[in-house]
């Protein structure tokens, strides 16, 4: 997927100061996957291994856990899909259905986290809450 998608779709775009971040799962880190990445983002790499740390059990910085994967589940079992098909349509449909807005305001909404967990010097914040 990486490779046939994700690289390809990147190359179409002006990318050279952006940044990849894994989350904690092992499955997208595995060595020849790391080493892609590595080279496709040289030190603009975080994950659990290198070159920078992903910071664990870090639901507060991962706009993919604290927007994308609720924002997307709430959506796609709205209607209780039966089949695979349908939820992979479902799925289809709500990510092609986020809107450039929605991004930046997901983008706003965490770097206003980031600046409460350097003005906190890093300590849980669990009153901060997605706002969208």
């Amino acid at each position: 997927m990486i490779t046939n998608l994700f690289i390809p779709e990147l190359n179409n775009h002006d990318v050279q100061e952006l940044w990849f971040q894994q989350d904690g799962a092992t499955c997208p880190t595995a060595r020849d996957t790391i080493d892609l990445l590595k080279y496709t983002f040289g030190d603009r790499l975080i994950s659990r291994f290198e070159p920078v740390n992903w910071p664990p059990r870090s639901y507060d910085l991962t706009p993919l856990d604290y927007f994308l994967w609720v924002y997307v589940k709430s959506l796609v079992y709205a209607d209780k899909p039966q089949t695979l098909d349908h939820l992979e349509d479902n799925i289809c449909r709500v990510i092609a259905d986020i809107r450039p807005q929605m991004l930046e305001k997901v983008i706003k909404n965490w770097t206003s986290r980031l600046d409460y967990i350097r003005a906190s010097r890093g300590s849980p914040m669990p009153e901060i809450i997605f706002r969208m």
